[in-house]
């Protein structure tokens, strides 16, 4: 009776294990769940003639998730990291499901360099001189509109009339 007992506990013991693991393949096997996007505030930029509609991530937890779990960015919209000072800034693509081009933009709006960047790539793209904005776009939006390093970027946050 004694093998009895500990034969049965041993079966509900697989079970439990067996349910445990089905448990966790189904769900490793559902893609991330979406995140909840933070209601940021919007900024109007210009460059070389071209509008965009760009969300400010200016807090900390805004510039840490960043566009991480978007499934799409619409056409002319951004996102513009603004730092409080100038600095080297590094991004990467962890969470992040779209591809991307990072504009590293000088305080006074030119842009220093241009780093395109893949959908979960942990590599890290930094600016090329100490930066106090950088605006990601969808890939190719600057190549597609001749936009380069030089560039200015007007209407940023913290920017004067007389810097226009």
């Amino acid at each position: 009776m004694h093998t009895t007992i500990i034969h049965t506990l041993r079966l509900r013991a697989s079970a439990a294990a067996a349910c445990c693991a089905l448990a966790t393949l189904s769900c490793a096997a559902q893609p991330p769940a979406a995140q909840p996007q933070l209601s940021l505030p919007r900024v109007r930029l210009t460059v070389e003639g071209q509008r965009i509609d760009a969300q400010v991530a200016s807090s900390e937890a805004a510039r840490a998730t960043g566009l991480m779990h978007r499934r799409e960015l619409p056409e002319g919209e951004g996102m513009l990291f603004v730092f409080e000072r100038a600095g080297v800034q590094c991004f990467w693509m962890r969470d992040t499901l779209i591809p991307l081009t990072a504009a590293f933009i000088l305080e006074d709006g030119r842009i220093a360099n241009l780093a395109d960047m893949q959908p979960l790539d942990e590599r890290t793209h930094c600016s090329a001189a100490p930066v106090r904005y950088v605006l990601e776009m969808n890939q190719g939006w600057f190549a597609q509109r001749g936009i380069r390093a030089g560039a200015r970027v007007r209407g940023l946050p913290g920017q004067t009339d007389d810097d226009e």
